[in-house]
């Protein structure tokens, strides 16, 4: 399986359950395997055969930035579900690290994987 891979992703937006992350911006970090056929993009080197990474990214930055979010949890659905609906990645990986968030840890995250493979 071929996979095409965003990795530290900073994303910079309101999230949180605490009335004071309410008010400023934090940023979360993506990591994210998706997978997807390179062979036809790499036989023809012909772009639009490709998924495209730039796109790909800000696409998520424009949904993860549209609103308040409460929970990376959340935000890892979101992301899975947009690649899948509008990118058709039959499977990906998505990591959300919340650097920060817990004193004594340098960051928190969630991992989920959707499709398949």
């Amino acid at each position: 399986m071929d996979k095409v891979l965003i990795r530290q992703l900073a994303i910079e937006t309101v999230i949180g359950i605490y009335e004071w992350e309410k008010k400023l911006h934090q940023t979360l970090l993506i990591d994210l395997d998706m997978a997807w056929d390179n062979r036809l993009a790499a036989a023809s080197d012909d772009y639009q055969h490709a998924l495209c990474y730039e796109t790909v990214s800000n696409r998520l930055i424009a949904l993860i930035t549209e609103k308040p979010i409460e929970l990376i949890e959340t935000v890892a659905e979101m992301i899975a579900q947009c690649l899948q609906d509008e990118f058709n990645v039959p499977w990906v990986k998505v990591v959300v690290m919340k650097p920060g968030a817990v004193p004594h840890a340098t960051s928190v995250g969630v991992e989920i994987e959707r499709g398949r493979i």
